[in-house]
């Protein structure tokens, strides 16, 4: 019995070793590379030195996590300028260092120039702050406690682009995740991959990938699946000279990528060396084929497909350019949400997060050099703005969501350079961009924006159109289309729209002709001409949702039209703009910099989204005004085929929705107010069957507000324990001036703070009225001792309101 019970001992034991070692195999197997984010627990200083001995010394850091920027506050506080200089940040880091691994630093973007320390070793540096780069730190590493050091230098430099006289803020710092990587000494790089033939029955793929310190065993296993997990295609390929080429000529009824079914495949390479896996690599791949027609439209998969559109900046209130991968993905499902299809990335490439969201949501996307304004440089310049070109092409090839890489926008415009202006140089270059990029990339196509010379240098072009904004009416917008398209071979329209301050209201719009109207309240005037739309100042919801409206209605109803894009997406802060409503802020955005909806969004989603929706022009026009007797025009955007209006629980009709139809596709009711609270309700008939509601309250009078006399100040407390404190202009009787617009500064005297620099329509101390109102965000810091706001401007000097 003792002999059998040894055995026994003796079997399990070795059964547990045998697992033990199976264990350790398996994780050494599955863990062939790791990546670890390195976001947290990093010390910032603002020192301007290069000197990196003198800022080893320095104590006193600032704890940060990234992303990170010095100007998330600073480039949109009420004060000129902002801080365009070099900032250092460290971090300590645990490091088991194991032989034969490979240690790297990848870090996703430093805006704009960079040098990187290990171990007060340097390892390296970039150019260019909108690019990813790695850094391999083997060498500098110690096993156990290493310290890293960054300096990141957003200083003006003539010779990188983007020009600093560009329309938006380039922000300093480490704006994007930084990562810690280690790999196997022998490992794959630089995998790339196309799908040169797609149909509908089958698909090819072309793959090539460098395998660094290779060795004469090794083969590479590929294989690509569905989401699912099932295998479509495998096989195993020769190493030759340190470099391996993939093909799978035939993958049988392919799901294809699209934007309304954006299928993704999955494809992976091992590196193998005696049936043993060394590395491994994978990518998504999307099956798809494009086509843009000679003066005609685009086509996705053999379809005709209207590009409908938007731009996006890389920023968001309060952190600037330093997102979190949250922020940006709501971005794009916020994108997605109104309808669009595709997205120009402007002015710049922008985090990988959402290269990844654009291949996941179906977003085509133009991905663009920043070659933006400041001409042709020197030879500095050149050399960057290529090795720029290349990094970019090279990093986001294997996204099947681009179909683009735009080589600049306004390049000719504002010279950094002597001759920088050069038509005759700048072609030069243009064109030396452009057969790299078709060097680089001979799957996808090239374009630029408003650099007429060099139209015929790129496959798609896009001249400036803003009907309606800087020039013209918003009713010449067909006109221009139909010149341009004659004109040019790939003609896709990029940039059009206007300002809107969320809030602002106006009952008297100006027209589709650019004229000022009546107001109502006295007899017909004499109309006036407005030359420059953008110059005068109104900036109401409601003239821009009229021009959408119009530019929507052209393009969706012109079946050889490629298709254009909105600009912008959302507000985002820029130097140039120091006198706008918020100020610094260009305020194009469909949403503010925040992302709340302005209506205009609206109008988008009811020519574009899927989802069924009514909405009521406007949720933030609750208090109006006019003569007795005189009616209004309410406009319901909706996707549904029919809508109802009702007004106080009355139906005043349902409506067939027609894209033909001006304005709102023909969901528009002419109806009187009553004096006082009105309730409007729109309901959407979807069709099959289903119904979907909107409702407003409108306060309505029928006197006129007199001359603005007093700011008074009220607050609502907010769920997130701060304070919402409202100014509102009043007349002598006691009347909110709904015709008062203008600037208004906010204080907080004693207990508290302003959520302040942050570009929004409730985060700046500076702001012009929205129909005689403004508001900001307040913050108690002292507890139980009052909280002290103050709101003045030229004409009132002062008004106070105590919260206790």
């Amino acid at each position: 019995m003792s002999f059998n019970i040894s055995i026994i001992k003796i079997f399990i034991s070795l059964v547990i070793l045998c697992s033990l070692c199976s264990c350790n195999y398996n994780t050494e197997k599955n863990i062939l590379r790791t990546k670890e984010n390195i976001n947290k627990d990093w010390q910032y200083l603002e020192n301007s030195t290069q000197n990196f001995s003198e800022v080893s010394q320095i104590q006193n850091w600032e704890a940060i996590n990234l992303p990170h920027s010095w100007n998330s506050i600073d480039a949109t506080d009420v004060e000129a300028g902002y801080r365009r200089n070099t900032s250092w940040y460290k971090k300590t880091i645990s490091i088991s260092k194991k032989e034969n691994r490979v240690y790297e630093l990848y870090f996703e973007g430093i805006n704009i120039t960079s040098e990187v320390y290990v171990n007060a070793k340097k390892v390296g540096g970039h150019i260019g702050g909108y690019i990813g780069f790695t850094i391999d730190i083997s060498s500098a590493i110690k096993n156990g406690v290493n310290e890293i050091y960054v300096r990141a230098d957003n200083s003006y430099n003539p010779e990188i682009i983007p020009s600093q006289k560009s329309d938006f803020f380039i922000f300093g710092g480490i704006t994007r995740d930084v990562w810690l990587q280690e790999k196997p000494k022998t490992f794959l790089k630089n995998f790339k991959y196309i799908t040169p033939q797609v149909s509908f029955e089958s698909a090819s793929v072309e793959a090539s990938v460098i395998v660094v310190n290779a060795k004469e065993s090794l083969k590479v296993k590929a294989t690509i699946t569905e989401d699912s997990g099932k295998i479509v295609a495998e096989n195993n390929f020769d190493v030759v000279n340190g470099k391996v080429k993939i093909n799978f000529p035939k993958i049988n009824n392919p799901k294809l990528w699209s934007t309304d079914t954006p299928n993704l495949y999955t494809i992976k390479v091992a590196l193998v060396n005696n049936e043993n896996v060394v590395d491994e690599v994978e990518e998504r791949v999307g099956f798809r084929w494009f086509e843009f027609k000679e003066h005609g439209a685009f086509f996705l998969n053999g379809k005709r497909v209207l590009l409908r559109g938007t731009h996006r900046h890389e920023e968001h209130a309060g952190v600037g350019a330093a997102m979190s991968n949250k922020q940006h993905r709501a971005d794009m499902e916020l994108i997605k949400e109104m309808g669009a299809n595709f997205v120009r990335l402007a002015h710049y490439p922008q985090d990988p997060e959402i290269y990844k969201a654009c291949d996941e949501l179906g977003l085509l996307v133009w991905d663009e050099l920043p070659w933006c304004r400041g001409g042709v440089g020197n030879n500095n310049w050149k050399k960057n703005t290529k090795n720029m070109l290349t990094e970019i092409i090279n990093q986001n090839y294997n996204h099947p969501s681009i179909i683009i890489w735009s080589l600049g926008n306004e390049m000719y415009w504002l010279p950094d350079f002597e001759d920088g202006g050069s038509t005759k140089k700048m072609t030069e270059f243009l064109s030396e961009l452009n057969d790299l990029a078709h060097k680089l990339d001979p799957t996808r196509k090239t374009a630029i924006r408003k650099y007429y010379e060099g139209a015929d240098i790129v496959d798609v072009f896009s001249p400036s159109i803003w009907s309606g904004w800087y020039s013209g009416s918003y009713k010449s917008y067909q006109k221009a289309i139909n010149k341009y398209k004659k004109e040019y071979k790939a003609f896709l329209h990029t940039e059009y729209g206007g300002s809107s301050h969320l809030g602002r209201h106006t009952e008297n719009p100006i027209t589709g002709e650019g004229k000022i109207q009546s107001d109502g309240w006295e007899e017909a005037i004499v109309q006036t001409d407005v030359a420059n739309i953008a110059q005068i100042g109104d900036w109401s919801e409601n003239y821009i949702v009229d021009l959408f409206d119009w530019h929507l209605r052209i393009s969706e109803n012109d079946s050889t039209f490629i298709g254009n894009a909105q600009w912008a997406f959302k507000d985002f802060g820029t130097p140039l703009r120091p006198e706008n409503a918020i100020p610094y802020m260009n305020q194009k955005g469909l949403v503010d910099r925040a992302g709340n909806k302005k209506d205009a969004f609206y109008v988008f989603k009811s020519y574009w989204g899927k989802e069924p929706f009514t909405y009521i022009e406007s949720h933030t026009w609750t208090e109006r005004q006019g003569p007795k007797g005189l009616k209004r025009d309410i406009s319901v955007y909706s996707n549904c085929p029919k809508v109802e209006l009702l007004l106080n629980g009355k139906s005043l009709g349902i409506k067939n929705r027609d894209t033909k139809a001006f304005p709102a596709s023909g969901l528009n009711w002419s109806l009187q107010f009553k004096d006082g609270e009105n309730i409007l309700e729109s309901v959407g008939y979807t069709a099959d069957g289903k119904t979907v509601t909107d409702k407003l309250k409108v306060n309505y009078r029928f006197t006129k507000n007199g001359k603005a006399k007093s700011l008074q100040l009220s607050y609502k407390a907010l769920k997130n324990g701060n304070y919402l404190v409202t100014a509102i202009a009043e007349d002598a009787k006691g009347l909110r001036c709904l015709d008062y617009e203008e600037r208004v500064y906010f204080q907080c005297l004693s207990g508290g703070e302003t959520l302040k620099s942050l570009g929004t329509p409730t985060g700046s101390e500076s702001i012009e009225m929205a129909n005689g109102k403004a508001s900001i965000e307040v913050k108690r810091n002292q507890i139980g001792k009052p909280l002290v706001m103050m709101v003045l401007n030229q004409s009132f000097k002062g008004s106070y309101l105590t919260i206790q």
